[in-house]
């Protein structure tokens, strides 16, 4: 699969559980959700979506290793991260339990962002 390939299949499921969360925060009356819904909508769907699209557009990046290592990066830091604001704010786990899991997953997220910045300097023309 390619990696823009990739980016936009992944992005429509995160895009789900946001929705999914939403309407049971809007159902419930119940708001505390609201910051990990916000994670996963923008690091799940909007950013991969973004990702997806910039790699279609240049398919010379998406062909390099640094595409691949972002999405690895991003995948990876995306779903911890949200996983990880989905049990802190449910109550289910401390703050101080998400680490050292959480700066983890965020520098996995920003290394990736990086390599995409990278890519789209060399490539985007």
């Amino acid at each position: 699969m390619s990696v823009s390939r990739g980016f936009l299949v992944i992005a429509p499921f995160y895009m789900i559980v946001g929705v999914l969360i939403g309407a049971q925060m809007g159902g419930s009356g119940d708001h505390t959700l609201a910051p990990a819904h916000a994670h996963i909508n923008l690091l799940g769907f909007t950013l991969m979506m973004l990702f997806g699209l910039a790699y279609s557009r240049f398919p010379d990046a998406a062909a390099s290793p640094l595409a691949r290592l972002h999405f690895w990066l991003h995948q990876a830091g995306a779903l911890i991260l949200c996983v990880l604001l989905v049990l802190l704010f449910s109550g289910r786990i401390t703050e101080a339990a998400m680490f050292p899991l959480a700066p983890i997953a965020e520098l996995a997220v920003l290394i990736g962002l990086v390599c995409f910045a990278v890519n789209m300097v060399r490539h985007a023309r």
